[in-house]
């Protein structure tokens, strides 16, 4: 079964830089954008707040047209929590989520945890998987470090 040919995206020198393009393609409500930032590839997933697994690209562009038939989604990616390797990058991130109307704003939030991989095209998403956050996210639970003895 042939797909289609990935819509070409701007070469994404790190990991950073395709998580800022996909936050500004959900604000935007750009479709294209969105999945250009995506790999290539079959095995790509794609987990939303309280829903199943969506595997591969087709899929995901199909949830992701369905959201933005209501609109854009204000997502905005903070308290990122990076760990990089030469070709690969997880990041958690908490999702700030405007939502409401503009007589009364509210926050919500998600929890969200991206995966990037570096291939021919540079860096492209593997894996999104967001859940539910708590109504206000509070701090973040952070073991104290421990001392390296040299």
């Amino acid at each position: 079964m042939s797909r289609p040919k990935p819509q070409t995206a701007h070469l994404m020198a790190s990991p950073d830089d395709v998580e800022a393009q996909f936050y500004d393609a959900l604000r935007e409500g750009d479709i294209d954008k969105l999945m250009s930032l995506w790999a290539d590839d079959d095995e790509i997933v794609c987990v939303h707040p309280g829903g199943g697994r969506v595997v591969g690209p087709q899929a995901i562009r199909h949830t992701f047209e369905s959201m933005f038939a209501t609109g854009r989604i204000p997502a905005h990616a903070e308290q990122v929590r990076r760990v990089h390797t030469m070709d690969a990058a997880v990041h958690s991130v908490v999702e700030r989520i405007e939502i409401g109307t503009a007589d009364s704003p509210r926050t919500g939030f998600v929890l969200a945890t991206n995966v990037y991989l570096r291939g021919a095209q540079g860096w492209r998403m593997v894996a999104h998987h967001a859940s539910p956050g708590a109504a206000d996210e509070g701090p973040e639970v952070v073991a104290p470090h421990a001392s390296m003895l040299h």
